[in-house]
């Protein structure tokens, strides 16, 4: 019930400065236009079909798109549920600004005491300025999958939809994708609870970035390839470290020293 409440602050605060969710928009955006701009707006503009390319060839078929499509279209498939992975991103850079100011913007703004004072646990505060960063920006991306795959449905060519339609997409955009952002979400929490610069508890925070960009080249050139099995083992790894970190950041949060600590 008191991290509800919380949460409903959060949304409030939220409400106030709707401008903070700027860059969840634009990151979704960027995230919509590349895929379509790279496997339709390209290989028309170019005449050059994408199953010419032997590298895609090959990985669309250690992924199996050819018992669903073939030729081309399974390239096509395959490119297009690679490209769900930038919406892995969305969530986690979207709201790094949101929980970056979580702990050092309250201070900032002489709102931070007044929680402090009140009986509400250590855990239950920082679990809901987690929650209260995720939420929006992960109800923002859930739209930009649901606009990603509408787009596919009217660009693509007949049969690809239906090929993404698999429990490796459901996987990447509702476990993988929250479970990072969790991660990056509490490391900023962490960091904030230490520094007074907010960019520096983003900097931290966004470094989960770098393997997930990672991952996507490797998807891509199809040396390494996200099978179901690797996405449970990588999605439960990652909610494992968020509870790492989620005790980690309560430990680090000192109640008594915080606010002589900071000034």
């Amino acid at each position: 019930m008191r991290i509800r409440a919380l949460i409903a602050k959060e949304f409030l605060d939220l409400a106030r400065n709707r401008t903070a969710l700027v860059p969840v928009a634009l990151v979704t955006l960027v995230a919509l236009v590349i895929p379509f701009a790279v496997i339709i707006v390209i290989p028309a503009a170019t005449g050059r079909p994408l199953g010419a390319d032997p590298g895609l060839a090959r990985a669309a078929v250690a992924i199996g798109m050819p018992q669903r499509l073939e030729g081309d279209l399974a390239v096509e498939a395959f490119l297009f549920q690679q490209f769900l992975l930038l919406f892995l991103m969305t969530p986690v850079t979207g709201a790094m600004s949101l929980a970056a100011h979580a702990i050092v913007g309250e201070k900032q703004a002489r709102t931070l005491e007044p929680l402090l004072a009140t009986p509400i646990a250590t855990a239950e505060l920082l679990v809901a300025k987690v929650l209260g960063a995720l939420m929006p920006t992960l109800a923002i991306s859930m739209a930009g999958v649901g606009l990603y795959l509408a787009g596919i449905a009217a660009f693509a060519h007949p049969g690809v939809l239906p090929a993404l339609m698999t429990w490796q997409s459901v996987m990447l955009v509702a476990f993988l994708g929250p479970a990072a952002a969790l991660v990056a979400l509490q490391a900023a929490i962490v960091i904030s609870s230490r520094v007074n610069d907010p960019r520096t508890a983003q900097q931290f925070g966004v470094l989960i970035i770098l393997p997930l960009t990672v991952i996507f080249v490797a998807q891509l050139t199809g040396s390494w390839l996200l099978t179901p099995e690797r996405l449970t083992a990588i999605g439960v790894g990652l909610i494992a470290v968020w509870i790492a970190l989620t005790v980690l950041s309560v430990a680090f949060f000192d109640r008594d020293s915080i606010l002589t600590r900071w000034r």
